[in-house]
């Protein structure tokens, strides 16, 4: 998949297609940096209130990276899924 079908996609795919191939392949670097990411991800979708809550609840952040490729979210998001799948065209 080229990086203009990869730009394509929607922010739910985007995120379907890179969490699968990172769990897959276990790049728990990559599932890191998103967990890292999700905050201010949520902060610019306007969800700033959770921004604290996620800084101290692991919990929290591996449920919003399991979920984080819906709405407001998901679009903040997808830089992150588009240079993560640009890197595996086999994803």
């Amino acid at each position: 998949m080229d990086e203009q079908e990869i730009e394509s996609l929607s922010a739910r795919e985007l995120h379907d297609r890179a969490v699968r191939y990172a769990v897959r392949h276990g790049d728990f670097g990559f599932l890191w940096d998103l967990l890292k990411v999700i905050p201010a991800a949520e902060a610019a979708s306007g969800k700033a209130d959770e921004t604290a809550n996620d800084l101290t609840r692991v919990s929290a952040l591996l449920s919003d990276a399991m979920a984080a490729g819906e709405g407001h979210l998901g679009d903040a998001l997808r830089p992150v899924y588009v240079e993560y799948l640009s890197r595996h065209p086999d994803a």
